[in-house]
């Protein structure tokens, strides 16, 4: 069985404990306005163009995002990481796009994986089925779980789906004692209005258990703009300003009430 990839990311400390190898798979049932991750959505490969300048000239280059893995490769990949990983704590995360695009793929890995003795994570926007997520809640450690927005109509507007399946996988995750880290992205304008972030407060403190080890506020940025100059797409975040490390540093004191650990950033 072979898995679509589009990146895959060594040393890396964002993406859950210690040194990790995250895959990031094709795929995604959501369209958000603010994603970093444009090639990432289709669920087939796509062409991005490279501009490369030499003196005065410039050049154009193809490449292709999007690159099939076996189980197999991908152990290999992991192991020749074994020293940063087991040093730290570490482990492997599969990110995307969305990891349930490819439910089958997704659930293999993550069984290979576990044989293996590696700490797995499953970063993911919630939006499955609760079949498909309990498939693979036997062989994940650790989810990183986004909330975009709690009011059904905003989302839908953000997001291009409801987030009824993903506050109920939520839920259910925190019922299921597995390790969970949420994400809350900020984006000015869009879902950081007061009467948003008193619901979301809210939410969280009720809602909360043991197992909810973190909430990480991840600020708003335009590092992923330049890929839609690559894939010939609209951009449609150009006017939206990164937050200010004293707004995020105000939210981190706001959601602190909570009791639960904050953190900026992933």
């Amino acid at each position: 069985m072979n898995g679509l990839i589009f990146s895959v990311k060594k040393y890396s400390v964002h993406d859950g404990p210690g040194i990790r190898v995250t895959f990031f798979m094709k795929g995604c049932p959501l369209n958000c306005l603010w994603c970093h991750n444009p090639e990432g959505i289709s669920p087939e490969p796509v062409e991005i163009e490279n501009i490369r300048k030499i003196g005065e000239r410039s050049f154009s280059e193809k490449e292709q995002a999007g690159k099939f893995y076996s189980v197999n490769e991908i152990l290999d990949i992991i192991r020749g990481e074994d020293v940063f990983i087991k040093e730290s704590g570490g482990g492997v995360t599969f990110s995307g796009g969305e990891p349930f695009f490819q439910p089958e793929f997704l659930l293999e890995a993550l069984k290979a994986c576990k044989d293996e003795g590696y700490h797995t994570i499953v970063d993911t926007s919630g939006y499955t089925t609760e079949a498909k997520l309990n498939s693979v809640i036997p062989f994940t450690d650790m989810f990183l779980f986004d909330i975009k927005h709690l009011d059904e109509k905003k989302h839908i507007e953000l997001t291009g789906v409801s987030n009824r399946l993903i506050l109920s996988n939520y839920l259910s995750l925190l019922k299921s004692g597995k390790d969970l880290m949420i994400r809350f992205p900020v984006i000015p304008g869009y879902n950081d209005d007061i009467n948003h972030l008193e619901q979301l407060r809210s939410f969280f403190n009720e809602t909360k258990k043991e197992n909810l080890r973190k909430l990480c506020l991840l600020p708003f940025h335009k590092t992923g703009a330049s890929k839609y100059v690559r894939l010939r797409k609209d951009y449609r975040m150009k006017d939206t300003e990164q937050p200010s490390t004293g707004r995020m540093n105000d939210l981190k004191e706001y959601f602190s009430f909570t009791g639960i650990k904050i953190k900026i950033g992933g």
